[in-house]
């Protein structure tokens, strides 16, 4: 694949049906699928395993518990072979370090070893919700924060808002991934984000990944919406 920003549709649906119809119409649209709570929840690790086959498969639960037990889930998880998976950065250094572990030992030759992401702070939150839970910092610190502390204990990349990419690579260079959800192409509702960009403002500014989902797969004509945003990613 080309050096390019990398598009994700986020199939967030309880429908195994509806799933498997958008990931096969899809297929040649996008450069990998999101399967996340609503959908493993609903239907289960067997239909996670029908519905990403074939694909690039960004599994998104975000793990967060002692150390052992997201080491252990994330064994459990190997066999689906994601591209790509999500843990909390603020589980801690002792949490990160031990799900890499995990997953290394799950792929000891490394070469489709899951790029182990940590999620750093939710694209709906602002200040105003990190003021709530008792974080006085503003989300860039959060995120520039959370971000070094999981990249020094193992995470092979973060998931972050678009608007905390550069603030990421000053911090941490350009090694790690970033994956970056709340892109909204121009003209679209914004939902429940808040720290939200275009696919290009996102790609311009260094992400890796871009995740979209209901500017989609809510779209009248999904194929053409996922079409759409790859040309604006190409020409980015």
């Amino acid at each position: 694949m080309s050096n390019r920003t990398k598009l994700i549709v986020a199939l967030d649906t309880a429908s195994r049906a509806q799933a498997q119809h958008w990931a096969d119409s899809l297929k040649d649209h996008v450069d990998a699928i999101k399967l996340g709570l609503e959908f493993t929840y609903a239907c289960g690790l067997d239909a996670v395993k029908t519905v990403s086959a074939g694909h690039r498969l960004f599994l998104d639960l975000k793990l967060h518990d002692i150390p052992h037990t997201v080491a252990s889930g994330l064994s459990a998880l190997a066999p689906l072979h994601p591209t790509l998976t999500t843990i909390h950065a603020s589980g801690g250094t002792e949490m990160i370090a031990r799900s890499r572990e995990a997953l290394e030992n799950a792929f000891p030759n490394g070469t489709d070893r899951p790029k182990l992401l940590a999620v750093t702070v939710l694209t709906s939150m602002n200040a105003a919700g990190l003021h709530e839970i008792g974080v006085e910092s503003t989300p860039q610190e959060q995120v520039v924060r959370l971000g070094k502390l999981a990249i020094k204990a193992g995470a092979d990349g973060l998931v972050c808002s678009a608007h905390e990419i550069a603030p990421l690579r000053d911090a941490l260079g350009n090694d790690p991934v970033l994956v970056v959800p709340g892109i909204r192409p121009a003209g679209s509702a914004t939902d429940d984000q808040k720290r939200i960009m275009t696919p290009a403002q996102a790609a311009r500014a260094g992400a890796d990944w871009i995740v979209v989902g209901r500017p989609i797969t809510k779209a009248a004509d999904p194929v053409q919406a996922a079409r759409a945003i790859m040309v604006e990613l190409a020409g980015a």
